[in-house]
Formats: C-alpha cells, structure tokens, sequence
C-alpha cells in the first residue's frame, strides 16, 4: 500500500463532486417551495437531516466491513478522485493481500462514504448562506442563522477526524470521535429543524431530567462507539451473562487506556482478551441505567394530557426496547450487519427525538421567561 496519507490533489475535484450531488435535492427543494424562501430553508434543513442520519449509518456500514482503510489516503483513492483512476494501485494491494484493508469493494465503499459527506458539506453551506441571507431582510423574515453556522463549524471539524481517521490507521480513540461527531451533528441539525415548530411547556424537572438522559446517551454512544472501534462486540457471547459468569474476568486499564494503536495496549503489545471483555461489559452495565433512564422519562411523558407530549413518550418507549432488541441481537446472533447497523441508527434516533423535546420546551420555556422578569413585574404594579 505505497501511498501518501495526505494527497490533496484530488481535492478540488471531490469538492466539485459534492457540489453537483447536492444541486439535485436543492434544486427539488427550489421547485417545491415557490418563493417562500423561510420554507424553502427549513425543507433543506429537513433533508440535509435525513442525509446525515443515512452517513451516519454509512459511516457504521463502513467500519463493519472493514472499508475505513479502503483507500489509504485522503482525501481521494491513491491520489484520484474515485477508484476507477487508482485500478492499478488497488489491484497491485489486493494481489498482496486479498483479505487485505483494500480491495476494490472496499475502495468504492469508502469513496462513496466520502462523496456523500462532501455533498452534504455542501448542502450545510448552502444551508448556513441561505440563512444569512433571510436573516439580512430582518428578524422576521427568517430562522436565526445561529444553528446553521454551528452546523458549518461541525461539518468542517468532522472532515478533519474523517481524515485523522485514515492518516492515523483508524486509531480507536479517533474513530470514536468520528462517530459522536455523527451523532453530534444530527443534534444540531435537529435543532435546526424545529425553526418554527410548536413550543412545549415541560415541567421543570421533566425538562431537567430530558437534559439528563440525552447526556446519558451521549456517554452510552461513546462507550458503544469504544465497543465497535475495538471490535469487542464478541467478547461476550452469551446474555444475561458473560462468558458463563456474571463478573468475567475484565481488564480496565488496558481496555480503557485512549491512547493506543488499534489491537494494541501502550506498551506496542497486543491487547488481551480481558481488556475487550471489560470494554464491552462496560457498555452492557451501563446500557441497563440509558434504557431504564429513557423507559421512565417516556412514561413520565405518557402521563401527561398534551397528546403532543404524549407522542414523545410513546417515541421514547419505542426506542428504548428498539435498542434492546438490536443490542441483544448483535450479542446472541454475532455481530450480524443488519443488527448493528439498527443499533447504530437506534441511537441516533434516540438523539435526535429527544432533541426536538428539548429544543421545543427550550423555546417555551424563553418565549414565557420575560412575562415573569422583574421588570415585567414593575410595569404590571403601576
């Protein structure tokens, strides 16, 4: 595999690539929405959304098959910018090594990863513009540019892990990264989308604890991210146990050490078996508090008469025993694809849906705070 980690050679042409991939669903967009321009942008944000959520199960699907280092370097394929111009470099990688990082399916995996993530750079910036723009006719005429800028920021800071991510060999503690950037990044642009959607008046303590179980959730995505990137998944094979006992025997220091070479501990030696075993239990141990944690906020959220409330417990619920299923499946059946991909889209449902709770009830809880503000007080006093 003789080639530059860091090729920007075909940089511009991917930029292009992208470019031409979003003009299609912003040119829908264009045509269904008329001259509304408020409704033009929430549409595209909508689906900039959805595309996010499909790299983000592309992005699993490419770690599953083992495509991260289908093309060596980046961001093109051995200094092109598609497979079919680097045939002979793949071909000369997969006669070396046919079980290899890179063969020709994997190859067009992981440029098909990357062409989807440019178009939906592009859609991201078009998205941030445009906002801007509606912003400039007044406050009025628009969304706050504020969300679609963060989305610009995050956009850019995810290509530089997606390029750390082949640079440094898929080293785990980057790809893990990578992947919450993902899951990050649904947050913002879910936030985006609730531009004009109905507020929701939440209790205190209901809105504290939302606040509190997607953090649980973001933590649980991490330690299932360490899973994956370590490819610990099948160091417990057997539930409610592992391997036959309830305590196996697990070691935390090596599984937990960040800095470290894939497959191996600090020392440069190979990382031993106990220290899968601990990354995965870990996750297991504390999948039990995010489903138990989702499970009461759902049914906290059933018991109220809003039926909108209502809906998002019922959401809740759902994708708690969704991410049971999924998980338990990937445990019992081992590792099937379909299994861990809908364990990876379970989690970024679960954050994206609470999300949209949060930001709504957020955007209640601002647009009452100036009825009760002291000086709101004074002004009803005289």
């Amino acid at each position: 595999m003789n080639a530059t980690l860091l090729d920007l050679s075909p940089a511009l042409q991917l930029l292009l690539l992208g470019a031409a991939i979003a003009i299609v669903p912003a040119w829908a967009v264009w045509r269904r929405h008329g001259a509304a321009g408020a409704a033009r942008w929430h549409a595209l944000t909508v689906f900039t959304l959805f595309l996010t959520f499909d790299l983000v199960l592309f992005g699993a699907f490419t770690r599953l098959t083992d495509s991260g280092l289908g093309c060596p370097d980046w961001p093109g394929c051995y200094g092109s910018a598609s497979p079919l111009g680097a045939q002979e470099e793949i071909r000369a990688a997969q006669d070396a090594m046919p079980t290899g990082p890179v063969t020709r399916g994997k190859a067009w995996i992981e440029m098909v990863h990357r062409y989807i993530a440019t178009a939906l750079g592009a859609l991201i910036t078009a998205s941030m513009l445009a906002a801007w723009a509606l912003r400039r006719r007044g406050p009025a005429a628009g969304p706050s540019p504020g969300w679609a800028t963060a989305a610009f920021a995050w956009v850019c800071l995810q290509g530089a892990f997606g390029a750390l991510t082949v640079t440094m060999k898929l080293y785990p503690a980057v790809v893990t990264l990578h992947l919450l950037g993902g899951y990050a990044g649904l947050l913002l642009l879910t936030a985006q989308a609730q531009a004009g959607a109905a507020r929701l008046h939440l209790p205190a303590v209901v809105h504290g604890a939302a606040y509190a179980v997607l953090m649980l959730l973001f933590v649980q995505s991490a330690l299932g991210g360490w899973v994956s990137t370590n490819y610990a998944v099948l160091a417990c094979s057997d539930f409610p146990t592992c391997q036959g006992s309830w305590w196996p025997t697990m070691d935390f220091e090596h599984g937990f050490t960040i800095r470290r070479d894939l497959g191996m501990s600090a020392r440069g030696e190979p990382l031993p078996f106990e220290a899968l075993t601990a990354i995965h239990y870990t996750h297991r141990l504390a999948a039990v508090v995010v489903l138990l944690a989702m499970a009461v906020l759902g049914v906290a959220l059933l018991r109220k008469r809003d039926a909108t409330l209502r809906r998002f417990g019922w959401g809740l619920v759902a994708l708690s025993a969704w991410q049971l299923a999924s998980g338990l499946s990937n445990v019992v059946l081992g590792w099937p694809m379909l299994a861990a991909l809908a364990h990876t889209g379970g989690a970024g449902a679960a954050i994206a849906w609470l999300t949209s709770l949060i930001v709504r009830a957020h955007r209640a809880k601002s647009a009452a705070a100036p009825l009760s503000s002291p000086l709101h007080d004074l002004h009803s006093k005289r």
